[in-house]
């Protein structure tokens, strides 16, 4: 028999699952100054590692595991080899390993193979596409900030009637295919770190899964059990399972009690990279203060008769940036990502918008003429795990910038202001200008508000007739005012003869 033709793979960061038992007999037995010693070295460990303090770039988290084989799990993720054998090394000069013993650990790096895209292994010029940026993502990968991980390690099979080294390269690249289509069905509810292990460790992948709901993992895995590629050509070693807790809570953790410890996030910085105010991103539903803020809001809007929608029931998810590139090369990126997007069942819509003046100053051409305001791009998503992942790439876009808070001369810091998005304008074509006219007339008695900073109607380049309204408020209370006019509640009325649909909002802070 010929030789198969192996997939050609890419490599990225290394990977240490580093598990350790708890010596609790000597734990208890310890004197309290050994332990307070043990737990304060412990946790500036892990703090100082989940901060990268240690290397140029990566990440590492920490995890309490149910079960027998373990009590802790350090996962990290370096740029090279020698990175790990430091931070491994590195938890054997403090007190708290005097307490500890790896039990098992599994070494690995992380890689992307020819089965996922030749394109990229040809040399082809996919650097501005989304699928580069995705490749980027499962090579460099962020560990997710959800509560519970499950960790395997995984073998293809080589047996006399299902050897997975001698089917046919096509055939094999068919059947990730569809195993990778199962996969795609979690995203927003499981996000995997896929490792390679071939001479690394006694296996040769190891699959890292983590979730806020634990009962997805275990969906996941048993629909992907009934998929050929595991059913006939795949063996599996012993899974573990663990929550995520943040270092600070280590003590907690060896008393016995709860963790997270309450009011701590699951294992995570209060501060999330893609959160700030300032950066030119936008997510709904975005903390719990954020929803009690939307929730109350909703409720007032409902009082005045005014339907705002439920970012978290029939409503979606949205993430949105502002970008001064030129439209014609920002939708060329949109587009390599939208690609990416619909593999996902959690994707709604990624589309780019353009202020309306400059998308209604087309020439015979159809090209779009350029007078000024930055174009967004919205990407519209099922769960808000899905919509933060996809604001990761949106981040990544040319030209993205921060919006303007303020009039000249006023205070604004980064959290300040209020305000609302419209989503899903779409309007009946016949009554398209009717709109526009509609929003330049309001939009003249918003400007004489007091309390109001800017509102703008941006146009789908994709659909002339699916509008994007955002309105920024220097308060919640003053968008209220505008709320409970006369001047809206026309509006209101006016949208129902002119609108396909009703239109949703989301709400910022």
């Amino acid at each position: 028999m010929d030789r198969r033709r192996p997939p050609r793979t890419e490599e990225g960061w290394y990977v240490l699952h580093d598990f350790r038992t708890v010596d609790w007999d000597a734990w208890r037995d310890a004197p309290e100054r050994e332990r307070e010693a043990a737990i304060e070295e412990g946790a500036e460990y892990l703090a100082s590692h989940e901060a990268v303090a240690d290397a140029d770039a990566g990440g590492s988290a920490t995890f309490s595991v149910l079960g027998s084989g373990a009590d802790l799990l350090v996962l990290h993720l370096r740029p090279s080899m020698a990175d790990l054998d430091t931070a491994e090394r590195r938890f054997e000069t403090t007190a708290l390993a005097d307490f500890t013993e790896q039990t098992d650990s599994y070494v690995s790096v992380t890689e992307v193979s020819g089965y996922m895209s030749e394109e990229y292994f040809e040399g082809e010029e996919i650097e501005d596409s989304g699928m580069a940026r995705y490749i980027e993502s499962r090579l460099k990968p962020e560990i997710p900030d959800a509560e519970y991980v499950s960790f395997y390690p995984m073998d293809k099979r080589r047996e006399p009637e299902y050897n997975w080294y001698d089917l046919p390269f096509d055939e094999r690249a068919d059947l990730m295919s569809g195993h990778g289509d199962i996969g795609r069905e979690y995203a927003g509810k499981v996000t995997q770190i896929i490792t390679g292990s071939v001479g690394f460790d006694d296996h040769e992948w190891g699959v890292t899964l983590f979730a806020d709901d634990p009962t997805q993992i275990k969906k996941l895995l048993y629909e992907m059990r009934f998929d050929p590629s595991s059913s006939r050509y795949a063996d599996f070693g012993r899974f573990r399972f663990g929550r995520r807790f943040p270092p600070a809570d280590l003590d907690a953790f060896l008393a016995g009690e709860p963790v997270p410890a309450e009011g701590d996030a699951s294992g995570t910085d209060a501060g999330h990279p893609h959160g700030d105010a300032g950066d030119g991103h936008h997510h709904g539903g975005s903390s719990e203060t954020d929803d009690e803020e939307g929730e109350d809001m909703r409720s007032a809007l409902a009082e005045e008769g005014i339907y705002a929608g439920q970012p978290h029931g029939e409503d979606v998810h949205a993430v949105v940036v502002y970008s001064e590139a030129d439209p014609d090369e920002l939708a060329e990126d949109v587009d390599g990502l939208r690609g990416n997007f619909e593999h996902y069942d959690t994707h709604v819509k990624t589309a780019v918008y353009e202020p309306h003046e400059a998308r209604d100053a087309s020439d015979t051409s159809g090209e779009i003429a350029s007078r000024g305001g930055n174009a967004a791009v919205a990407s519209i998503w099922e769960t808000e795990s899905a919509a933060e992942t996809a604001s990761g790439f949106l981040s990544d876009l040319p030209g993205v910038v921060a919006r303007a808070e303020a009039e000249e001369g006023e205070a604004v810091d980064a959290g300040s202001g209020f305000g609302t998005m419209g989503m899903f304008y779409t309007t009946k074509p016949a009554h398209r200008g009717a709109f526009v006219d509609r929003f330049e007339t309001v939009g003249d008695l918003l400007a004489e508000m007091e309390g109001h900073r800017e509102t703008d109607l941006l146009v789908s380049r994709d659909d002339e007739n699916d509008m994007f309204i955002s309105s920024q408020w220097r308060s919640r209370e003053d968008a209220m005012e505008f709320f409970r006019s006369e001047a809206f509640r026309e509006t209101v009325s006016f949208g129902r003869e002119v609108l396909d649909d009703r239109p949703r909002h989301v709400f910022l802070t």
